[in-house]
């Protein structure tokens, strides 16, 4: 609306086209809770008090915030479309996200990139998007793309953009590679998202002043002081693989609140829809005794100020009228929840909306050379060989030493010992790539699962009990475009293709949901006993995470940034 006729209506010269009454408005900017009425004017809060509108409702003392945000989000990671994401979040209160569509843009590039920009429109969800810093993350792995800053600086002129993206090769930074630099000096006054798990001392004095202003990273609560103490902000993790709400939340206190927040990172349809979204994380904290004031803001206007979203995150005239009516503090129970003054979900459910959002057509993506049967042998060159050490609940591996199974001089899977191999293929450029290597942690007594969802290049990922299995999980992949299986016995047992990307599918949450409850069904009938095991297996190959991780180039010492041999020599 013009800006004369906002202060018209909050002078009370005009009506406002909305009245919301008896409201516990949850004031982020006051830090206090009371009882008041919200003007509504267009998409846009006016004033707080006695009004006159064309139509009112009455809250009933109900408590009303803020909309909830995202401080750092891979929607692919869901394997849904944005439009369909929105449909899931919306509804528990998440009005605006920051996404990093690196996992789009490790695959399909720049095209990956506008997918994600033209699929993000004509949704009732605020999309804000961090360009993606590190495509590929590191040169230890092979990607669909390369981005570089030439790249990426003209879209940081789009209004949807907010910055530069989590800046995961910190090696890079602190190396001065010229080209990591030249990315981080095209965010200009804009935010630059920092990933630098365990990145501690003079080296993370480096990092910060390079101009790095958050980490979603932490573990412990040790490293997130240190981080905050230097001027990052923390961004609390609770997705469906890292979970450090409980471990962090310590770290909160009065002084410094405003300059933590939370994120989900990664997260799967199931902890959608079981769980809940950032409303979850809001209610958790609170059961875990943070002021309920304080959890909210963490959710609104610490996120919105963090990234310069200046008209987002409160309750106050000229801020957009995005809101969450909500029962209390105990059960947090989302009723209502208005975008852009609009009411889009109720009781769980979404309204139907005016404007929809429209396909968005996408290239194929799915390049991969015949698969061989040898393509999973590795001849033993020695008794000891590392092993991948899975942390339950964590994105973080652990270096083992293991003498391995052996037969007919080759090393095998040891299903009786939980040393299985591990395998990457190559998927973008039909190289023939495979990286070969052994982790435990997963616990399959037989069979075998498999991804095209893997971190953050997203070759195709399998675990397994035989080289069978694998190659047949491996071939199922490649024939349906991406997606997640399920095999025993020589056969496909279950399996969710995901043919946008080989990350997404173009199906509604139902269906993805379905299709996900069924490859981890059979998962756990395989003997793997972890919460989301397509989750933990995608970040198997992520080599900026410590300590050990698999790339279809080989095994990777993210501790030495470097390959390692598979065997002790």
């Amino acid at each position: 609306m013009e800006l004369d006729e906002l202060i018209q209506v909050a002078r009370g010269e005009v009506e406002a086209d909305l009245l919301l009454k008896n409201a516990r408005v949850v004031n982020v900017l006051s830090g206090e809770v009371y009882e008041t009425n919200v003007a509504i004017a267009g998409s846009w809060i006016v004033g707080l008090g006695d009004y006159r509108a064309r139509e009112e409702m009455d809250l009933r003392g109900h408590y009303l915030c803020p909309g909830f945000m995202d401080a750092h989000i891979h929607i692919e990671s869901t394997m849904l479309t944005v439009p369909e994401f929105a449909r899931a979040v919306v509804p528990l209160g998440t009005t605006a996200v920051v996404i990093d569509p690196h996992e789009i843009a490790n695959v399909l590039g720049l095209d990956g990139i506008r997918y994600m920009m033209e699929s993000s429109k004509y949704n009732p969800l605020s999309v804000f998007i961090m360009l993606p810093s590190c495509v590929p993350s590191t040169d230890l792995e092979t990607a669909g793309a390369r981005l570089m800053d030439y790249d990426l600086s003209p879209f940081l002129n789009e209004e949807w953009v907010t910055g530069v993206a989590e800046m995961m090769n910190y090696p890079g930074v602190l190396a001065q590679d010229p080209d990591t630099l030249a990315k981080l000096r095209i965010a200009e006054d804009k935010r630059i998202d920092g990933h630098a798990p365990g990145l501690s001392g003079r080296d993370l004095c480096a990092y910060v002043g390079a101009g790095v202003r958050s980490d979603h990273e932490c573990t412990i609560l040790e490293e997130a002081r240190e981080k905050l103490r230097l001027g990052m902000y923390i961004m609390i993790r609770q997705g469906s693989t890292a979970h450090n709400l409980a471990d962090l939340l310590p770290l909160v206190t009065p002084e410094n609140a405003r300059r933590c927040m939370f994120c989900t990172d990664d997260i799967n349809p199931a902890m959608l829809q079981d769980v809940g979204h950032i409303n979850a994380l809001i209610k958790q904290a609170i059961d875990l005794g943070l002021d309920p004031v304080t959890a909210i803001q963490m959710a609104t206007i610490n996120p919105a100020e963090y990234f310069a979203l200046r008209d987002l995150g409160a309750i106050a005239p000229g801020y957009r009228a995005d809101l969450v009516v909500f029962d209390d503090f105990e059960h947090f129970t989302i009723e209502k929840v208005f975008r852009g003054g609009r009411l889009v979900a109720e009781k769980g459910q979404m309204l139907p909306q005016e404007q929809r959002p429209r396909p968005v057509p996408i290239r194929s993506s799915m390049n991969v050379r015949r698969i061989m049967p040898g393509d999973f042998a590795i001849p033993a060159r020695g008794r000891q060989a590392r092993v991948i050490g899975l942390v339950p609940g964590q994105l973080v591996t652990r270096t083992l030493w293991a003498e391995v199974k052996t037969l007919d001089g080759y090393a095998v899977s040891d299903p009786e010992r939980d040393i299985l191999k591990l395998a990457v293929i190559e998927r973008h450029q039909a190289s023939g790539n495979t990286g070969l290597g052994f982790v435990q942690g997963f616990h399959l007594r037989w069979g075998a699962i498999g991804s095209s969802v893997a971190h953050d290049s997203h070759n195709i990922i399998v675990v397994g009990a035989n080289d069978v299995d694998m190659r047949i999980a491996a071939e199922a992949i490649a024939a349906m475009q991406g997606g997640l299986v399920a095999v025993a016995q020589g056969e496909v047992q279950a399996s969710l293709p995901l043919p946008i990307a080989g990350l997404m599918s173009d199906q509604p949450i139902g269906f993805v949901r379905a299709g996900f409850d069924r490859v981890v069904a059979v998962a756990r009938d395989l003997g793997c006993p972890l919460d989301d095991p397509f989750m933990t297996l995608a970040f198997l190959s992520l080599p900026v995470i410590p300590e050990l991780k698999l790339t279809d180039r080989g095994l990777v010492d993210v501790t030495r940034f470097d390959f390692v041999p598979l065997f002790e020599e």
